[in-house]
């Protein structure tokens, strides 16, 4: 599905949110300049920007808060990307070196905690504590499931309400809050919020079940990283934790080879892809992950039809329907 069906909408507002966003990745500091400029150029979906713009056109604002805040949602983002790349010892973004790779860990840590400071600074700029306090709390609840998987990387026995709840943490909450947002933006609209917070919260667990089966079943020029990526890591996904009961123990063994090497030394990755198919680890997934589409949809049922209400329930299917 073209993405652009649900963002023509806010078009401008989205480059204009680009504008803001690149403009504060520049420093007088070389390598903060050179480094920023880097990322920058690395584009990406900026799909919470377009959600929260969404949100704001649907709530009838037109103003210039919305697009600092979805300039804000997008640094926060990119600084946790930035943090996450270096706790994964990942060397590969979006098809392009990392950032740790090319300047290591040490400057590149320092350069998220610099990304995060200048997205907190600017949202600070509307003075909106309610905005503030819902930014600082969706980031909490992403270092802790950060933190929770560092904490049960390379267990074999991790659960589905474990993993459900990590990815709820790392990745649900800011969807959540960049749809929530506009809600809290003058004249304060309370009802709208939980609604639309709601629907953030499904989608964003939709996108991340979707990005783990794209771990199985995307290809590497597509991902722009390789396949079975969170493996090799040591995390175990919906994929394999749904088949966990249904196979052999001999064959569960050699998920736990992976997660105890970091590597496909004893056994090859397209045995492991085999398992996640052939025992309905997959088809599991893509069930829960339209399920959240769908509870993402009906959220919105309280909002007058219209272009911007058909834009937000086209997102689920892009979400769905994605490669990278």
């Amino acid at each position: 599905m073209d993405a652009a069906r649900f963002l023509d909408l806010v078009a401008g507002k989205l480059a204009a949110t680009e504008a803001i966003f690149q403009r504060h990745l520049a420093s007088d500091v070389p390598f903060i300049a050179e480094a920023g400029s880097y990322l920058a150029a690395g584009g990406g979906k900026r799909m919470r920007p377009a959600l929260l713009l969404l949100a704001s056109r649907l709530l009838g604002h037109d103003g210039e808060e919305e697009i600092t805040y979805a300039a804000v949602v997008e640094l926060l983002h990119n600084a946790t990307l930035i943090h996450d790349d270096v706790i994964d010892h990942a060397d590969l973004r979006r098809g392009r070196r990392t950032l740790n790779e090319l300047w290591g860990n040490s400057k590149t840590v320092l350069l998220g905690d610099w990304v995060y400071s200048t997205a907190m600074r600017l949202a600070l700029g509307h003075d909106n504590v309610a905005v503030i306090k819902r930014l600082c709390d969706a980031t909490l609840r992403m270092t802790e499931g950060e933190l929770l998987t560092l904490q049960r990387l390379g267990s074999p026995d991790l659960t589905r309400e474990q993993y459900l709840d990590v990815i709820d943490r790392k990745t649900a909450h800011l969807f959540a809050a960049a749809c929530g947002i506009p809600a809290l933006i003058a004249p304060a609209q309370p009802a709208a919020g939980v609604a639309l917070e709601r629907y953030g919260r499904a989608l964003g667990n939709c996108f991340q079940l979707v990005d783990d089966l794209l771990d199985f079943s995307g290809e590497r020029q597509e991902l722009g990283k390789p396949v079975l990526a969170d493996l090799k890591e040591g995390k175990l996904t919906l994929p394999l934790i749904a088949v966990r009961d249904r196979v052999s123990r001999e064959r569960w063994q050699e998920v736990e080879w992976v997660l105890v090497d970091r590597e496909f030394r004893r056994v090859e990755a397209a045995r492991i892809l085999a398992l996640a198919e052939s025992a309905g680890g997959l088809e599991e997934t893509v069930r829960l992950a339209r399920r959240f589409a769908v509870e993402a949809r009906e959220a919105l049922a309280g909002f007058p039809a219209g272009p911007v209400r058909d834009a937000l329930e086209l997102a689920p299917e892009f979400v769905l329907s994605r490669r990278s």
